[in-house]
């Protein structure tokens, strides 16, 4: 019996080496989709849009119309390295890192300057006690919801990386940091938030990552939280430092869709760094249909070197006769001549529960169903005439644009 699995053993290792064995580096000829693409396809009305996404079997290839938003968000911890794998595994041909900065003023990859209580371990950690704001129990009696705040800025690079990712959320019912931290929205899961997952990332890091999984880099400028300049540390400062860090990594400028919510960011690379400047995003914080930009201003911005507008998915999106169309919104925004990606899909929970929430906001009443996560997707494509799209998981963009031939 020794002697034949030696053999058997042998004759493995001439034909399969044993690197076959190992798992294999995301990349555009090994993408992988999972079932929920197909899931939402069996959850559409019929429609010729559903049979044409029924006889969608692949192969499927990596696409620049899917983003990963924060990575792969909806099931992995988001701005981790396992997040951004994963997205670059279902075929994200573009990943983002949300860029603030640290005490030490590093650069580092987080939602926000300061998220850290609701989207890393810190608070189950002795760095705990370096929070600008520590944990406060939930108060019964007034009915105060419990509360943290701890800021990357409290940290040290050293520090941060320390810490461990989970999945953004809290507890506002909480009376110990473990019941804090212990909030995670049941449409997602904790099952990849692991003591030994959840790698943090800097921005020079995440760059290394990208540019080993093959993919282009969309960073977004995050608001500091402190006042600026920080310690010295100017609003210009940071913004250079952001787009420094890729040109020393050697990064090819069309490999870079710089972001930010903050028109000064956006002008100062526009006549600074105008090789990236060429499709910054200029990422629009409207939070309804009235707070959108008009006709107007959008061709102030064209005027301006603006080249890419990024608006939430309901600016984009309207209802007639209760069938999704495209917006007056997305119309002028072609009308003036800029490009358009959106954000964000699958961050809408269960959609026949939720209704699509925030992001649905404009056509609320035209969802009933997970298929229409498809539906809207489809008029974003093809008659709003998206360049990309954001997404927590990336398989249904990439499903979607494989299926339609989208680059």
């Amino acid at each position: 019996m020794f002697n034949k699995l030696n053999k058997e053993l042998i004759t493995l290792l001439v034909f399969f080496p044993l690197g076959v064995f190992a798992q294999p580096t995301p990349n555009a000829s090994y993408v992988q989709l999972g079932p929920r693409p197909f899931f939402l396809v069996s959850q559409m009305g019929e429609s010729p849009l559903k049979q044409k996404l029924q006889s969608c079997n692949g192969p499927f290839k990596k696409t620049n119309f899917s983003i990963g938003h924060r990575g792969a968000a909806l099931m992995f911890p988001e701005h981790t390295r396992e997040s951004y794998e994963a997205a670059a595994r279902m075929g994200a041909g573009v990943i983002e890192c949300d860029v603030t900065f640290t005490k030490d003023k590093q650069l580092v990859c987080r939602h926000a300057q300061n998220d850290l209580h609701t989207s890393t371990n810190i608070l189950l950690t002795p760095l705990a006690s370096k929070c600008v704001k520590p944990f406060e129990a939930h108060n019964p009696v007034t009915n105060t919801p419990a509360s943290a705040e701890c800021r990357t800025s409290d940290l040290t690079l050293a520090e941060f990386k320390s810490l461990r990712g989970k999945m953004d959320g809290f507890n506002p019912k909480a009376l110990t940091p473990q019941e804090y931290v212990a909030g995670t929205p049941s449409w997602r899961t904790d099952l990849y938030a692991g003591p030994t997952s959840g790698t943090l990332m800097s921005h020079q890091e995440s760059i290394a990552l990208f540019k080993r999984l093959g993919v282009k880099m969309t960073p977004e400028l995050k608001e500091a939280t402190v006042a600026m300049p920080f310690e010295g540390f100017s609003q210009q400062q940071y913004a250079q430092k952001m787009l420094d860090e890729y040109k020393l990594a050697g990064v090819n400028p069309q490999d870079v869709f710089a972001q930010s919510f903050h028109a000064a960011d956006i002008f100062y690379w526009i006549k600074n760094e105008p090789a990236f400047a060429k499709q910054a995003v200029f990422l629009d914080a409207a939070e309804t249909v009235n707070d959108l930009p008009s006709l107007k201003m959008l061709k102030e911005y064209k005027a301006k070197g603006v080249t890419i507008v990024a608006p939430p998915i309901f600016a984009l999106l309207s209802l007639q006769d209760g069938k999704l169309v495209p917006s007056s919104y997305a119309k002028d925004v072609k009308s003036a001549g800029l490009d358009i990606i959106t954000w964000s899909l699958e961050r809408s929970g269960v959609m026949a529960h939720d209704k699509g929430g925030w992001y649905y906001q404009s056509v609320t009443s035209g969802i009933h169903h997970e298929g229409d996560i498809l539906e809207a997707l489809h008029v974003l494509s093809k008659d709003v005439g998206i360049r990309g799209i954001f997404s927590d998981w990336p398989a249904t963009v990439t499903f979607y644009a494989n299926c339609m031939g989208l680059k």
